[in-house]
């Protein structure tokens, strides 16, 4: 039987595997099945806990981070970085005894990453600096085409700001960017709720709409500093912070001075039990899991 643990990240929820020594065979067919909110136990992703060195993909990061956040969105496809996904897999390390409260070094695909955190309360995570690629992007919702703002934070995202989040539309769908992007993109719809106050909704590639997404909070902040006053903070420049609210919580992003991005917000784990072995190996009488 496969362990499991259920954790979100202001309701951007994640199946966690504990797999320490990387024994998991985990196809994308078995991360959807996971993810299935109906016939699984339901996720926007799949994290999967293994030492870094046990990690072929990210065994070369082994001598400054012992754990690899093996992040796959729901449709099984490899993810570069997810900002509600490391807080809770940082929290699910504290909890579990592998890993001491205070600063902790985390690999992902987006390289090492450094996650701070007590025994309880919010986490912050360094997400390391944006860039501005530069490229004009448009995103279509309806018949309707909007200018973008085009933001990398370790994995991409189109931010377009509009008068009423109701202008997403319903985000079922991803909506149309051009030019397209080869891989993908995240798109986020924007609100000002005040100064340094921002609403968001966002469409993730891989997943659709979802109750919140860490790095479009950080993309949205970089965005709107472009907006603001000129300066995106890709580069060393005053602090600046924007609180970010998403559909299931909030988060507080901070630019320090070297142009670093701080993620902040709350990492929750709710659930655990075994995955039962019909459900993975996609047999038609699997249940959804046995909770502990």
């Amino acid at each position: 039987m496969t362990r499991f643990v259920k954790g979100h990240g202001t309701e951007n929820d994640f199946v966690l595997l504990p797999d320490a020594d990387g024994a998991l065979d985990l196809t994308d067919e078995r991360v959807q099945r996971l993810c299935d909110r109906r016939a699984g136990i339901g996720g926007d992703g799949v994290l999967r806990v293994v030492r870094t060195a046990a990690d072929p993909a990210a065994s070369a990061m082994a001598g400054d981070a012992e754990w690899f956040m093996d992040y796959r969105n729901a449709d099984g496809s490899a993810v570069e970085m997810c900002g509600n996904g490391i807080r809770v897999f940082a929290r699910f390390l504290v909890d579990e005894g592998w890993a001491e409260p205070g600063e902790l070094p985390i690999a992902t695909r987006d390289g090492v990453k450094s996650v701070r955190l007590d025994r309880s309360g919010d986490v912050t995570v360094d997400m390391g600096p944006a860039t501005l690629p530069g490229t004009a992007r448009t995103v279509r919702v309806g018949k309707t085409s909007l200018a973008a703002v085009e933001v990398d934070v370790g994995n991409p995202h189109a931010v377009v700001f509009v008068d009423d989040l109701a202008a997403a539309g319903e985000l079922r769908s991803a909506p149309e960017v051009a030019p397209a992007f080869p891989d993908g993109v995240n798109v986020e719809f924007a609100v000002r709720r005040g100064p340094g106050h921002l609403a968001m909704r966002v469409h993730e590639r891989g997943v659709g709409e979802t109750r919140s997404c860490g790095t479009g909070a950080c993309a949205v902040m970089v965005a709107a500093a472009l907006q603001d006053t000129g300066d995106a903070g890709v580069g060393q420049g005053e602090p600046r912070a924007y609180v970010v609210d998403v559909p299931g919580g909030r988060l507080t992003v901070n630019r320090l001075t070297d142009g670093h991005l701080e993620l902040t917000g709350p990492a929750v784990l709710v659930a655990e039990g075994t995955v039962s072995a019909a459900l993975w190996e996609g047999r038609t009488e699997a249940t959804a899991a046995s909770l502990a």
